[in-house]
């Protein structure tokens, strides 16, 4: 028997209750840079955090479309004048893609110590909504039987 690891489905898909529905990702290798966080802050609440240390705001965009976040980053251009001797804090240009539940709204998101913060909500509509069928007491019926 195979053993399948799901740990790649859980890193990139946020306010899925079905495993099933991503299977068709399972093969892709996702990027490691930048590094981030997936968290569920409340029932219906998500954020995810990504590490996008030296980028500012406007190098930075957040898109959703589609049940696709979207969030790239762009650098500006160096200063060619400069002489790095060493390079330990990447500032590569990166997009990275998350997939997102269809009732999933992308409420906010803000730049904060080099941590880019972006906030979910999963609102779920009134007919999807589990609801409470009151059980009334009733008369027991009998059945008629015909004699043969």
């Amino acid at each position: 028997m195979r053993h399948f690891d799901f740990s790649p489905l859980y890193r990139s898909t946020v306010g899925f209750d079905r495993l099933f529905s991503m299977l068709d990702t399972a093969g892709s290798d996702a990027p490691s840079y930048p590094p981030y966080n997936i968290e569920r802050t409340d029932e219906n609440t998500y954020r995810i955090t990504m590490a996008v240390a030296g980028f500012t705001d406007d190098e930075l965009s957040v898109e959703a479309r589609e049940h696709v976040l979207t969030i790239k980053g762009e650098k500006a251009e160096e200063d060619s004048e400069r002489e790095i001797l060493y390079r330990g804090i990447a500032s590569r240009t990166f997009e990275r893609r998350f997939q997102i539940a269809e009732h999933v709204r992308v409420e906010g998101a803000s730049l904060e110590n080099g941590l880019l913060h972006v906030d979910l909500v999963r609102e779920i509509p009134e007919a999807m909504k589990p609801r409470k069928i009151e059980i009334t007491p009733g008369t027991a019926k009998q059945i008629e039987t015909t004699a043969h």
